[in-house]
């Protein structure tokens, strides 16, 4: 008796990468860079009796309302607007870039040619883990944008908590996702290892280290690095296959 045929395997296609909403979508998780030169800004028009110490200045800091003695330290920050726009531009990106970026395309963005295969399977489900996590991070960014820490609401070290867990679980999602398509991968699961390190470290220890504002930075920074390099992927990607179809059109 012959074995019984075997189910025919799911046709791959390739997502549409070259779509205006997978443009803008890329160019909005990149605008995520915009942050250290506010930040930078802002740490030159320092009014505090002592300049800024980005080694032991903590970052909301620079967002405080009012000038004076903060849980201990010393606070005047003169640009905290510019600071706290800066928080909300930066979620706002992130938000965008999670609604704007199709789960295909995240499958695909590594590595030019690749198709996938429709239906609940792994890659999908990490990319759309990827969207979910990088959407959680902006909203958490943009409360903390919106709720400075010397506003006397939880929400602002809430946001912040949210911003690093999830930004970094969104990289290293990402990064699996990545491994075999493209050695940034790599760097993007640094990235999201050394902001959960600095994440635990910082829980267990209560910020009661030498230099609380490098390892506050060690849990952002790499976050905010992270996400960028992952939008410059995403951006080449859709930016290649635009390109690709424009000189199509016009190719006899």
């Amino acid at each position: 008796m012959s074995p019984a045929p075997s189910a025919a395997p799911a046709a791959t296609f390739l997502p549409d990468t070259a779509s205006t909403r997978q443009y803008i979508g890329a160019w909005s998780v990149l605008s995520v860079l915009q942050y250290f030169a506010a930040e930078a800004a802002v740490v030159m028009a320092w009014a505090g009796p002592r300049p800024y110490d980005l080694r032991t200045g903590y970052i909301s800091d620079l967002g405080a309302l009012n000038c004076g003695i903060y849980d201990g330290r010393q606070v005047c920050s003169p640009l905290n607007w510019l600071m706290n726009a800066s928080f909300v531009v930066q979620g706002l990106g992130m938000l965008l870039g999670a609604v704007l970026l199709t789960s295909g395309l995240l499958c695909v963005a590594a590595r030019p040619g690749t198709r996938v295969e429709p239906g609940p399977r792994r890659p999908w489900l990490a990319a759309a883990a990827v969207r979910v996590l990088t959407g959680a991070a902006g909203a958490g960014t943009v409360v903390v944008g919106l709720v400075p820490e010397d506003a006397g609401s939880p929400l602002h070290f809430i946001g912040a908590v949210t911003y690093f867990l999830t930004g970094a679980a969104a990289l290293l999602v990402l990064g699996f996702l990545w491994l075999r398509k493209a050695r940034m991968a790599w760097f993007l699961l640094a990235c999201g290892t050394v902001s959960l390190a600095a994440l635990a470290t910082g829980g267990l220890t209560g910020m009661d280290v030498p230099e609380p504002g490098t390892l506050e930075r060690l849990m952002g920074y790499p976050v905010t690095v992270g996400m960028a390099t992952a939008g410059i992927v995403i951006a080449r990607r859709v930016h290649r296959h635009r390109k690709y179809l424009r000189a199509s059109a016009i190719a006899p």
